[in-house]
């Protein structure tokens, strides 16, 4: 259930400024974080939407597309376009699955595969880049995940319910 807040006029325009906005703060953080990966993945010929789906297939290889969309929140109109280039880049190969021909499944090529090895130290050095320790940034993201995942929850309830 959200928490509601009863705020004074005061409170209120303290809020409505920008720099005491959670959302521009989360928002500057991840346009400053993919800026901060560019080019780390330029070095790899990817984008960062491109990274965030081979990390998925260097989990797991052979995934369908609806898989890799729920991972990254993505819906099929944006991901089609980024597997297709994947594909383009010889990453990635895309096939019908065998049993249910309306689903699209995603296979690593070998280059697909070689290209985690190269990634290998791409984390390393984002956390060197961000100044923080790794037991902060763990606990920021699970505190971010629980955020996202409380804006979803609530974002699909009725008001009031």
């Amino acid at each position: 259930m959200p928490h509601t807040a009863v705020l004074a006029p005061s409170d209120i325009d303290r809020l409505l400024k920008l720099d005491n906005q959670f959302c521009f703060a989360l928002y500057s953080a991840s346009l400053a974080m993919t800026k901060s990966y560019k080019p780390l993945l330029e070095h790899l010929g990817l984008t960062y939407p491109q990274y965030l789906a081979m990390l998925i297939l260097w989990e797991q290889d052979d995934v369908l597309v609806k898989d890799i969309g729920a991972r990254l929140f993505l819906d099929s109109g944006t991901l089609t376009p980024l597997l297709k280039r994947l594909e383009s880049a010889g990453l990635i190969e895309r096939k019908r699955d065998a049993v249910d021909e309306r689903q699209v499944r995603i296979t690593l090529t070998k280059n697909g595969r070689a290209l985690k090895r190269k990634a290998q130290q791409v984390p390393q050095q984002v956390l060197c880049a961000s100044g923080q320790t790794p037991e902060l940034l763990t606990e920021l993201r699970a505190t971010l995940a629980s955020i996202r995942d409380d804006l979803i929850r609530n974002a699909t309830t009725e008001p009031g319910s």
